[in-house]
């Protein structure tokens, strides 16, 4: 016979049992789906956030090859007589601009214009070249004569931008004369319908490697670089350069568009992946063995079972702290990127373990300094003179205010100001039309940046520039005079036409930390001494047409 006692322990412990089974139950539904979701979203985030920072690295590629494209052929448009003299200048103008574009653009290898052979003889474009990072050198051009242009097995860089007629990204491939591997983007210039040449830049293969690279997940997992066909640009485990026709890696291409996560076999191993186009038209996949991304969900699962009552309660305790440990930092990646949505760029993420989260944060992070970065250069670009492409207004305003604040600390700083006023503009716009102004205006201000070379050139308005110099022009600054006027004679002597000459009226001041208060006196004499200078030259009856 049973006593009390026995029935009320044995119901209590069916009871226990009982509800321990349950839970054991949906703590197991609920475990597995809580990792699966959670592993799924982290692999969507690692994906977008990746996609992103490399669609900002290949977009600043981009827009600076299509930048110079159409820079050269808006220049190629204003070519009067197409010989190689003008050629030459055409050459030079888009060398200087390329130069400027390309050091604005982060892992550049190499960049050219290289011409066809069949539009010039003499003039065959540049190369340079920044293999050791000190800085861009020229480096001697590829004999394109030695190769059939319509062949696109032979020089790639060349001969597929020509045949697609369009703007392309290459596949990894070795470049002429370096042996270095690498991925360029090129496109063709036209002028009047003719192909003129080839502008391009390649990118160090390795370089984009690193960037891929930084894409990890759980143990096992990476990133690599395909598109929708199958075809691979970048595997970290893979040599993509020496793959053959026959190579494939399993996977469902075709449901891509469908979801953005896909399961596949790759060497005898289920995985998962996500997807995400970039702009360059390559596809970012980021993966991870399946069984990686369930965890230990299992194991959960089996400690639950063989726990008792005061196990269950620490577990549970434990479950919530460890639940705490992951949404703490999720809660400041949201408030994060609630800030970036709304233009605000300064946040603070403390959370830097080395695990998926902590890699997520700094994935993020290094996104957000891109797309800072990005923005500073696009603000960059708002202080450039669209015509002359010497800086503008806006950018002298800055650089006044910057030597205002050093002459408010007493440092003192030696700086001198020159004023240029292109006389009878007004004159060149009437009798010959804006453009033939345009080209005067462009001519001078080539003509100044030529000389000050070292030194900012700034269009402050309609056909006035300034120079502010400093160190070797400063204290070169007599010499430097004596050669503009030189090189201004020179020009006037060579040109054809009254809108190639150069009549400047020129004035410059240098600070006096005794007599000058402010960078204001200093540009009021030096516009001062201008003026004069623009009285003489008429009071010298000057020809300026």
């Amino acid at each position: 016979m049973r006593s009390l006692r026995s029935r009320i322990t044995a119901t209590m412990l069916c009871v226990i049992f009982a509800a321990l089974a349950f839970a054991t139950l949906l703590s197991a539904i609920f475990i597995r789906r809580t990792e699966s979701r959670k592993s799924d979203q982290l692999l969507t985030m690692l994906c977008e956030t990746g996609a992103m920072s490399l669609d900002y690295y290949f977009d600043s590629v981009q827009n600076s090859v299509l930048k110079v494209t159409s820079f050269a052929e808006n220049d190629l448009s204003t070519i009067e007589e197409f010989n190689d003299e003008q050629f030459e200048e055409h050459m030079k103008a888009v060398r200087d601009y390329f130069e400027i574009m390309a050091n604005k653009t982060k892992g550049v290898l190499t960049y050219y214009y290289r011409v066809d052979p069949s539009v010039s003889k003499t003039v065959k474009g540049f190369w340079y070249i920044d293999l050791d990072g000190n800085g861009f050198k020229e480096h001697e051009v590829t004999d394109i004569t030695l190769y059939d242009v319509e062949d696109t097995s032979n020089l790639v860089w060349f001969t597929i931008p020509k045949y697609e007629g369009r703007a392309i990204w290459l596949t990894p491939y070795i470049t002429d004369n370096l042996d270095v591997r690498v991925i360029s983007y090129d496109a063709p210039v036209y002028y009047n319908g003719q192909f003129i040449g080839v502008i391009g830049i390649e990118v160090d293969y390795s370089t984009m490697a690193k960037e891929v690279d930084a894409i990890q997940l759980y143990n096992n997992g990476y990133a690599f670089l395909g598109d929708a066909e199958g075809n691979l640009f970048y595997h970290p485990h893979i040599d993509v350069t020496s793959l053959q026709g026959s190579f494939s890696i399993d996977i469902p291409y075709d449901n891509l568009e469908d979801r953005s996560l896909v399961k596949y076999n790759f060497e005898g191993k289920e995985k998962i992946a996500a997807c995400k186009p970039l702009s360059n038209g390559m596809c970012l996949y980021v993966t991870a063995p399946i069984d990686e991304t369930q965890g230990e969900w299992q194991g959960l699962i089996l400690n639950i079972v063989l726990g008792t009552v005061v196990i269950l309660i620490v577990a549970s305790l434990f479950l919530m702290l460890y639940t705490r440990r992951i949404t703490k930092p999720l809660e400041q990646l949201t408030e994060a990127a609630d800030k970036v949505y709304n233009g605000d760029y300064d946040f603070e993420l403390t959370y830097n373990e080395d695990d998926e989260l902590g890699r997520l944060t700094r994935s993020f992070k290094s996104l957000s300094d891109n797309v800072k970065a990005h923005i500073s250069d696009l603000n960059a670009q708002v202080y450039v003179d669209s015509l002359t492409h010497v800086k503008n207004k806006g950018a002298f305003t800055v650089a006044v205010d910057e030597l205002q604040k050093e002459i408010d600390s007493a440092s003192n700083p030696e700086f001198a100001i020159g004023a240029f006023d292109c006389d009878n503009l007004k004159s060149i716009n009437d009798r010959f039309g804006h453009d033939k102004g345009d080209i005067y205006l462009k001519t001078a201000s080539r003509a100044i940046s030529d000389i000050f070379k070292h030194s900012p050139v700034f269009r402050f308005g309609g056909d006035e520039f300034f120079v502010i110099l400093q160190n070797e022009d400063y204290q070169n600054l007599n010499e430097l005079k004596e050669q503009f006027d030189k090189a201004a004679d020179m020009i006037n002597k060579n040109a054809i036409n009254p809108w190639d000459k150069v009549f400047i009226s020129k004035g410059f001041a240098s600070y006096n930390h005794v007599q000058d208060k402010n960078v204001d006196e200093v540009i009021q004499r030096a516009d001062k001494f201008m003026y004069d200078n623009k009285r003489e030259r008429k009071s010298g009856l000057c020809n300026y047409l």
